[in-house]
């Protein structure tokens, strides 16, 4: 009897809610599907492995063992993917040279939109108007330091290739803070990429620094490299707050563009997948917006962090299963109009050290556009900055149909929250 393919299989990470949508899209279609997910032995179990049908645990620098873990369902697997989440990548590649009969990108295109300084090489060739002066930086010697200001100028900003999060990412406005720079990251760039489970060689590049408006959007691309968009997202970092950190403080959709600009965003986030290879996959393209002009700041082979909730909230897009749909291939389902606005906030704390006192979090709850929070640190932890590898002090998602009294809220929450972090001297 000819076995049903109604397996997916998710490679190293999933989401609750990813698994929330795929059951409700079963519901909802009358049908029956099964979720997959597979680790590595190293890596620490999932809260939400009891939620899965199947779990299995492999060496996944053992091709061989992939294979013969997942050789006794072969013919019942529908598609494979991954999580949102950038570490998720390298073991999905892995993963595709096992499974070669179910549609996914190649590996060379996922090695591509991984490391940043691929991705911008492959950019320059297919769209170079897209993208700003960049090169690579190969230590910080005085040699090299006067090669990359000359190439660059500044202001510049320095980060790694492969680590995601804006760990390690710097602006830099002049020579003595570009050294300083390039001398912490040079310092403890190996070991982040160690603890953040990378298993690349670690690369450094330096770009030219953008000053504009930030937005993302996820796309979805078939294996005929068709695109469908899913609403753009206004993302502000912590930069923009005046904090000297680039981690993505706020996130907001719909936003509240014209149509052409839309069309302009939408027009480069294509022209970008369609350099890289992609096909069969969710992309996540992260704009700079700086006056008419839309450049890519980067893009990545998997669903945005967090989109799963917001374009849920905002316009009913189930955008676990629209991502699983792209790779069946079946045509992802959009709805033509959004039904309110969502919004997701990061809360760091202003500075690094340990937590004395964590103010307002229970008011926000009370809130019209309130929907959840996810709290990461509690008093007696330690604060560290996302560019350090922090984690945030919480994760907020609001929603209203109304962007006026989104606003409000998220005004709101700014002045009611007030996170202490208690001086070296008074630490015990």
């Amino acid at each position: 009897m000819k076995k049903k393919k109604n397996i997916i299989l998710f490679v190293s990470h999933i989401k609750k809610y990813s698994i929330d949508d795929i059951r409700e899209y079963a519901k909802e279609h009358k049908t029956k599907l099964r979720i997959m997910l597979i680790c590595d032995i190293a890596q620490d179990p999932l809260d939400v492995e009891e939620s899965c049908d199947i779990v299995l645990r492999v060496d996944f620098n053992k091709s061989h063992k992939i294979s013969e873990a997942l050789l006794p369902y072969q013919d019942e697997l529908l598609a494979v993917t991954s999580s949102s989440l950038e570490k998720s990548i390298p073991p999905f590649a892995k993963v595709i040279p096992n499974v070669p009969y179910l549609k996914s990108p190649s590996t060379d295109s996922l090695a591509w939109a991984t490391d940043k300084y691929d991705m911008r090489r492959r950019l320059k060739v297919h769209c170079p108007n897209n993208i700003p002066k960049f090169t690579r930086v190969k230590d910080n010697s005085k040699s090299e330091v006067d090669r990359i200001i000359k190439k660059i100028g500044f202001p510049m900003v320095v980060k790694p290739t492969n680590l995601s999060a804006s760990s390690f990412v710097t602006v830099n406005y002049h020579r003595d803070e570009l050294e300083l720079n390039l001398k912490k990251i040079f310092k403890g760039i190996d070991k982040a990429y160690k603890d953040a489970g990378r298993t690349e060689q670690s690369k450094v590049i330096a770009e030219e620094y953008m000053d504009g408006l930030m937005y993302s959007i996820d796309s979805y691309v078939d294996g005929k490299g068709r695109v469908y968009h899913c609403p753009l997202v206004r993302v502000k970092t912590g930069k923009d707050i005046g904090h000297d950190d680039f981690y993505n403080y706020i996130r907001i959709t719909p936003t509240g563009l014209n149509p052409e600009s839309v069309k302009n965003a939408q027009k480069v986030a294509e022209d970008s997948i369609h350099a890289l290879g992609l096909r069969y996959t969710t992309a996540h393209i992260e704009l700079m917006r700086m006056d008419n002009d839309w450049k890519v700041i980067e893009i990545g082979a998997r669903r945005g962090g967090f989109r799963e909730v917001m374009y849920k909230l905002s316009c009913d897009i189930n955008h676990t299963m629209n991502d699983v749909l792209v790779r069946i291939p079946k045509k992802p389902i959009i709805p033509k109009k959004c039904k309110g606005f969502s919004a997701m906030i990061q809360k760091f704390a202003d500075k690094e050290g340990i937590i004395s006192e964590i103010k307002g979090v229970k008011k926000i709850e009370q809130l019209e556009s309130f929907h959840s929070i996810v709290q990461n640190k509690k008093v007696g932890d330690r604060a560290h900055f996302s560019k350090s590898g922090g984690k945030s002090i919480f994760n907020l998602f609001l929603y209203n149909f109304d962007r006026a009294k989104l606003l409000a809220d998220i005004r709101r929450v700014e002045q009611m929250v007030e996170v202490k972090v208690a001086s070296r001297e008074t630490v015990k």
